[in-house]
């Protein structure tokens, strides 16, 4: 499971961030987590439940996951389609002269805390 090392690395920079502003408490963080980023959301929540109370400044944070789909681009017919469902074969021409459009993203999108 590496999704407790992507927690690690979550805290880090979620440190430099609160050190860097002198922020002594963070309240939520939204990342944005990509259908194929290989992180499944619900191992990264019960690692996040398991690390974050052992900082001070991120004890009570939430961690809130923000899915984005994955979408495919053929290349020879131009059109996009849902990575999950059809894979790298385009459903509309039958090529496999695809790519990943959007989907393998792991993004802190936000930081909150209070005032």
């Amino acid at each position: 499971m590496h999704e407790l090392g992507v927690v690690f690395h979550i805290i880090d920079d979620l440190k430099t961030v609160a050190d860097e502003n002198n922020i002594s408490k963070i309240e939520k963080v939204t990342i944005q987590l990509g259908e194929v980023s290989s992180v499944i959301p619900h191992f990264l929540t019960d690692c996040w439940k398991w690390a974050a109370p052992k900082h001070e400044f991120i004890a009570d944070t939430e961690l809130s996951i923000e899915p984005i789909s994955a979408i495919t681009q053929c290349e020879d017919c131009g059109k996009q389609y849902g990575t999950i469902a059809h894979g790298r074969i385009c459903p509309f021409c039958g090529s496999e002269k695809t790519y990943l459009v959007q989907g393998n993203e792991f993004l802190i999108k936000e930081i909150e805390v209070s005032e």
